[in-house]
């Protein structure tokens, strides 16, 4: 059957079928979207008949939570199972008013950054549109989160490069932030690459689009060849100059990432390089202490070299660490690999 998560308002008039008139896709689409339905029989918008012919050809879409693990400062990392049987992990991270929902936009990863668990799995496919905003319905629903109350953000840093799936995550975007659909604001939507130049290149065209952040993690070529392979092919001093040359739009910042690894990339120097690096672009860092794996080979610097790299950066570009969350459940940046474990239990239980 064919999914109506993920449909866009022509998609759904199609779906629908021409014997029904135009408005009835439109309360399909806002029941999909803004209403979070969880299963068409509770579109009462809709004509008894018309829910049973959909139903015949359609499913509603959203994925099956297979496993639902809370870590002890809230976060909650869910595995979900889709159609095919594959899984993949979305994270919430509630913090007072503000919560995130961290969206993974492949299963499996194709960039081998030395330092995630993810990149372990390597890549087995990309995520629909659907799956995508399935991701942000069931979460937000599961939560009673509201998208045009309090403060919601969605983050596409799970499993994947969501400039590699560019195409499914810009129509995931649009219905996200739709009026008429999911109405998050632009400014509430990240995404983050390792660096594929020319994909950010097309995302800078779209009118419709996430904010970008951008994976930095080295001082210098070299070092970045290391802990990110694809620096081979998209070199730094190229990315950087993509970076220039990004239309960012009047409220909007770049925001670049940097995965601290002691006695790696951690030294003053590597600091004073960044700034360099850095220079004359409309940006910020955000500052990541590596979140430990058991098969990852580096290691989290302490807190004072943490504080001491930022107050470095802070003297030239707004600076900030992130707080890791979620590690006691594999739930933190870099840790997304599927995991199970004792500390996690089974949804419903």
């Amino acid at each position: 059957m064919q999914p109506l998560v993920g449909m866009e308002l022509r998609e759904l008039r199609q779906a629908l079928g021409t014997d029904q008139p135009p408005y009835r896709a439109r309360q399909l689409y806002e029941a999909l979207y803004r209403h979070q339905a969880s299963e068409l029989v509770h579109i009462s918008t809709l004509p008894v008949r018309t829910r049973q012919q959909l139903a015949g050809h359609h499913s509603l879409g959203l994925p099956e939570v297979a496993h639902l693990y809370e870590s002890a400062d809230g976060t909650r990392r869910y595995l979900l199972r889709l159609d095919d049987g594959r899984t993949v992990e979305t994270v919430l991270m509630p913090e007072g008013e503000r919560n995130t929902i961290c969206l993974s936009s492949q299963v499996g990863c194709p960039v081998d950054c030395q330092f995630c668990m993810t990149a372990l799995l390597g890549l087995e496919r990309n995520l629909t549109a659907g799956e995508i905003v399935g991701q942000a319905l069931l979460v937000a629903r599961e939560n009673r989160l509201r998208q045009d109350g309090g403060r919601l953000n969605l983050v596409m840093m799970g499993q994947g490069e969501p400039l590699l799936n560019l195409s499914n995550v810009l129509k995931a975007t649009r219905i996200l932030v739709d009026p008429r659909g999911f109405a998050l604001s632009p400014r509430r939507i990240t995404i983050s690459t390792a660096g594929i130049i020319p994909k950010i290149d097309e995302l800078g065209r779209e009118s419709v689009r996430p904010k970008l952040a951008v994976s930095l993690n080295a001082s210098t070529e070299e070092m970045r060849c290391e802990l990110m392979p694809i620096t081979r092919k998209y070199h730094l001093k190229d990315l950087l100059e993509a970076c220039r040359r990004y239309p960012l739009r009047p409220w909007e910042k770049l925001t670049f990432e940097y995965v601290l690894l002691k006695g790696v990339n951690d030294t003053d120097q590597d600091a004073r390089r960044v700034v360099k690096l850095l220079a004359n672009l409309n940006c910020k860092v955000n500052l990541i202490a590596l979140n430990p794996g058991a098969e990852i080979v580096y290691h989290t610097p302490d807190g004072a070299r943490v504080k001491g790299f930022q107050q470095i950066l802070s003297r030239s570009l707004p600076c900030f660490i992130r707080k890791p969350r979620g590690l006691d459940i594999y739930a933190a940046c870099g840790q997304l690999q599927r995991s199970t474990g004792e500390t996690a239990y089974e949804h419903g239980r």
